[in-house]
């Protein structure tokens, strides 16, 4: 007897899914509290996040990292969400507070920005009880003093130099966890993840961009 086909069930009004690229299946995954991960959606937008067959959220905004933000993201996500907490703007003790609060509403881990000093990235990972994401967006980053710190997984954002920054990690540490940004193209995510990334972060269209195809088809009476 053969494997079991795979069930699916789908919604009768929630058809307009942002679907994530299917090749995104071929990652190892990102195990967290028991549940594998291998895709994020990079969005702070709530329909989006509510409308999506991505396996988690990825919730990074560039301005200070508020509460009321990760509170409002946390409560709307109905699936695992890393949040972010600064690192930039943002910085020293009020990150840390910044952190236990998303750990306190719900977050699976937290994200700190590129600028934030390998000793804060130590001060999160000794309050909180979550993965300690840190993003990378360039290869000439210190990756061992991050890891030293105490990071979990390395976020890398460095568009197309992505597959080259991660090959660079792993020459460093075969075993760290890697979350890279794949592009848009199925050649571009099968770069990232042949480079050594467990899971990949992809970035949908914008709500405009979607609404847009959505009034095109009531246009012509769809």
């Amino acid at each position: 007897m053969g494997a079991a086909m795979e069930p699916s069930f789908d919604s009768r009004y929630r058809k307009n899914l942002v679907q994530v690229p299917e090749i995104i299946r071929e990652a190892s995954g990102i195990r967290i509290f028991g549940q594998l991960l291998k895709s994020f959606l990079f969005s702070t937008d709530v329909a989006l996040i509510r409308n999506t067959n991505a396996n988690a959220i990825i919730a990074v905004y560039p301005f200070t990292a508020q509460p009321a933000i990760s509170h409002a993201l946390i409560s709307a996500a109905d699936k695992p969400i890393l949040c972010g907490v600064g690192g930039g703007v943002t910085g020293g003790r009020r990150v840390v507070e910044l952190a236990l609060h998303a750990e306190f509403q719900g977050a699976i881990g937290v994200v700190l920005n590129k600028p934030v000093p390998d000793r804060v990235v130590a001060q999160v990972k000794r309050k909180v009880d979550i993965p300690v994401v840190v993003t990378v967006v360039s290869a000439d980053e210190d990756f061992p003093a991050r890891i030293r710190a105490g990071v979990d997984i390395l976020n890398v954002s460095g568009a197309e130099n992505t597959p080259a920054i991660i090959r660079k990690i792993r020459r460093f540490d075969p075993d760290i966890a890697i979350i890279g940004t794949g592009g848009k193209t199925e050649q571009t995510i099968r770069e990232t993840l042949e480079a050594g990334a467990n899971a990949i972060s992809y970035t949908p269209p914008s709500t405009a961009e979607l609404f847009k195809e959505v009034m095109q088809r009531y246009r012509a009476g769809g």
